[in-house]
Order: structure tokens, then C-alpha cells, then sequence
């Protein structure tokens, strides 16, 4: 067999395929998100009860996140036995299509009950996408990093996240100032949908002129790669598995509660206008995107383990104060509320994919960190914005500050108990 050797990628490179990739993705997940608070209960679903079909909406929005550990698991078995680059590419062009198919959905008006059903389809297409995103970004990262900045290297997809809210947010909130009500809900809110092409077209360029991961290339020159990863990681490595998809739920419950949830409840239950909600939200992700690099500093300097429980100890707390906070009918203390909640979240969120690759050996790695990541999208995230607004509806908002609280908790005992698996990689 022909050996294959490794050619160093340029630092600019690595990083700029890592960040752009998980920008796209979650600027597509993040569009219709949005949209399916704004716009899809209007567009989609019967319109006799509007709570119903907000409800509904977010049903849709869940269902990304059950797609995404078949995502995991079918793209992680390719970029563990293939490689992490025909992969990634791979994984950008499964979502990239299913966005801009949803843009260029007629409505519950025009075909009836087929639209909600193909807007169901493409969602799942889109969370099939995103679960072998991730993995394959953050591997590209730290599998080229130089041992004492792996979570500086790691770090860089994570930015992909509040960049591409950023750009979601942003779009949606010029697209409401520019349109009325009835052009918007018309054709306004496909735009972002449908130039999400030109933005896969980007990424699919620059990830094109990489190679391959020094790590990948050891596996592949000594035949280390195993038959079925999915399998092997279940039967090999069942507590890395286990711990850390518990030890991640915090960062998707504190994200999509702060994100989906306070939108949806602040522009309804609040009354907030849709332009001055969106503006706090986009403040917030500049503090959520600070907290990305310091957390990634430090916890190449004292432990991704000792970065994560700090901040799901600051997450704890902030639930506890979640309702007094939110409710006060002040958008400054909103907007700050926001901020400290979004900053928490950059301190927990910068670590969590050099923390999840490093409990896996390369052979699994992608496979693993994958369903980890896209397993506690489940716990963590995909009902949480119909859990959090049927606790706020029926029992108050400050039930839903418990359950993030809850949520800190239940991590936190997961990262102790993983400090061994983690320690032995830490720098």
C-alpha cells in the first residue's frame, strides 16, 4: 500500500476553512430559527390558533437536531475512514442545498398540508448536514495545532457560531426595516435563504485547498483505521460518550433558551419590538463571541476541564436570577441580561470541541466528538424552546431559569467526572 504523506497546511488556511464552514452552517441553522419564530407559524401552518402553530414551528425546529447524530454517525464513519477534507465537503453540501430548497417553499396556502411536510424534510436535511459539520471543522483545527494551543486552534469553528448569528440576526433585522410587514412575510424572508448559496460556494472553495490532517494521514499509513467507527466508539468508548454529551447539554440549553426562547417570548408575552429585539440580540452575540478566545486562552493555560465547570458554575447562578432579570420591561436591562448570558456562553462554549476531541482516539475521533456534540443538541437544545415556553406559559419565567440551572448542574457532575479522561490531554 502507498504511504501518504502529510504537507503542513498554512495556519491562515487551516483557520479560515475551520471558522467559514461553521460560519455557513449556523447562519443557515440560525436563519431558520428565526424564521421559524417570525415567520413560519404565519406561512406554514394553519393559522386558527397562533400559539398552536408557534408551537408547531419549533416542532420543526427540533427535528434538525434529531437529524444530527445520523449526520454524526454517517459523516463521521466517511471522515474517519476516508478523511476529515472530502468530509467536510461533503457535510457543506448536504446542508447548503436543504437552506436554499426551504427559501423556494410555497406556502400552507398555496399546497396545503405538503408544505409543512417538506419544510419538515429539508429541516431534517439541514441537521443532517450540520452533525458531520462540526466534528470535521473542529478536527481540522486541532489535528493541525501545535500541542500547547489547541484550544486557540479549536476555537476558531466555535466563532462560526456567534458570526454567523450575527450575520443571520443582521440580515433579518435590515430585511425588517426595509419592508413592510406583507413584503416581508411575502418573499422578504427567503433572501437570506437563498443567497446562503453564494456563502457554500465560499466555503466549498476554500476548504478545496487544504489537505489532509497530519492525524489522518498517521491512521492511514498505519492502518489503524477500524472497520465501523460508530460501532467501535459505542463498544470501546462508552463513558467518553456518555460524559461527554452530559458535560455539553449546558452549552445548547443556555444558547437556544437565550436565543429562540427570549425572541419568541420577548417579541409576544414581552412586547418588544421585532427591530429592538433583534438589536439586543446582536449586541449580546459580540459579547458571546469575546468570550470565545478568552475561554480558549485560559483553558490552554489551566485545562479545558477547569474552563468548562467555571463556566457552567457562572451558568448556574445566572439561572437563578433568569426570571428577575428578563422580566422587568426595560430594554436596557434586557440588553444586559442578554450580554452576561451570552458571555457566559462564550466562556463555555470556546473549549467544548477541543475538550470533546481529546477524549477520543484519532482512529474514532471525528465519529465521536461528533455524537457527543450532536447528542447533546438533543438533550440540550431541540425542545428546549418548546419546554421553556410551555414552563414560562404555565408556571412562570422564573421555572425556566430553574431548568437551565438544572441543566448546569447535571454538566458540571458529568465534567468531574470526566477529568480523568481529559486531564491526560490537556496541555
Amino acid at each position: 500500500m502507498t504511504q501518504q504523506h502529510s504537507v503542513a497546511n498554512p495556519a491562515t488556511r487551516i483557520l479560515a476553512a475551520s471558522l467559514i464552514g461553521t460560519t455557513i452552517e449556523f447562519f443557515d441553522f440560525y436563519i431558520y430559527a428565526t424564521a421559524a419564530v417570525l415567520v413560519f407559524p404565519k406561512l406554514f401552518f394553519p393559522a386558527d390558533d397562533p400559539v398552536a402553530s408557534t408551537l408547531a414551528s419549533l416542532a420543526t425546529f427540533a427535528l434538525a437536531f434529531f437529524a444530527r447524530p445520523l449526520g454524526a454517525a454517517l459523516f463521521g464513519h466517511f471522515g474517519d475512514r476516508k478523511g476529515r477534507k472530502a468530509t467536510l465537503v461533503a457535510a457543506l453540501m448536504t446542508m447548503g442545498p436543504s437552506t436554499v430548497a426551504i427559501g423556494l417553499l410555497p406556502s400552507y396556502q398555496t399546497i396545503g398540508i405538503i408544505a409543512p411536510i417538506l419544510l419538515a424534510v429539508f429541516r431534517f436535511g439541514q441537521g443532517l448536514g450540520l452533525g458531520g459539520e462540526w466534528g470535521g471543522a473542529v478536527l481540522l483545527a486541532t489535528e493541525n495545532a501545535p500541542k500547547n494551543k489547541k484550544a486557540w486552534y479549536g476555537m476558531f469553528p466555535q466563532l462560526g457560531a456567534p458570526i454567523g448569528f450575527l450575520l443571520s440576526s443582521g440580515t433579518f433585522y435590515i430585511l425588517s426595516k426595509t419592508m413592510r410587514d406583507e413584503q416581508f412575510l411575502d418573499y422578504g424572508w427567503r433572501i437570506p435563504f437563498i443567497a446562503s448559496a453564494l456563502l457554500v460556494w465560499v466555503g466549498l472553495y476554500i476548504r478545496l485547498k487544504i489537505t489532509e490532517t497530519p492525524d489522518f494521514i498517521k491512521i492511514m499509513n498505519s492502518q489503524a483505521r477500524v472497520k465501523v467507527p460508530v460501532v467501535a466508539v459505542f463498544a470501546k468508548h462508552p463513558k467518553a460518550i456518555l460524559l461527554g454529551t452530559v458535560a455539553t447539554i449546558t452549552t445548547f440549553l443556555l444558547f437556544y433558551i437565550m436565543t429562540v426562547f427570549t425572541l419568541s417570548w420577548g417579541t409576544s408575552a414581552l412586547h418588544y419590538p421585532r427591530e429592538s429585539f433583534l438589536i439586543a440580540q446582536m449586541i449580546s452575540m459580540l459579547f458571546f463571541a469575546l468570550g470565545i478566545p478568552f475561554s480558549a486562552v485560559f483553558a490552554d493555560r489551566k485545562g479545558r476541564s477547569n474552563m468548562l465547570i467555571a463556566s457552567s458554575v457562572g451558568i448556574f447562578i445566572f439561572g437563578l436570577f433568569f426570571a428577575p432579570f428578563f422580566s422587568t420591561g426595560s430594554l436596557i436591562i434586557t440588553v444586559a441580561f442578554q450580554s452576561i448570558g451570552m458571555l457566559l456562553m462564550g466562556l463555555n462554549y470556546g473549549p467544548v470541541g477541543t475538550a470533546l476531541a481529546e477524549i477520543f482516539p484519532a482512529e474514532v475521533r471525528y465519529t465521536g466528538a461528533s455524537l457527543c456534540f450532536t447528542l447533546a443538541g438533543i438533550l440540550g437544545a431541540s425542545l428546549t424552546p418548546y419546554l421553556a415556553t410551555t414552563l414560562a406559559t404555565s408556571y412562570g419565567l422564573s421555572y425556566v431559569g430553574y431548568y437551565l440551572s438544572y441543566g448546569a448542574f447535571i454538566s458540571i457532575a458529568a465534567l468531574l467526572a470526566a477529568r480523568p479522561l481529559m486531564k491526560g490531554n490537556e496541555s
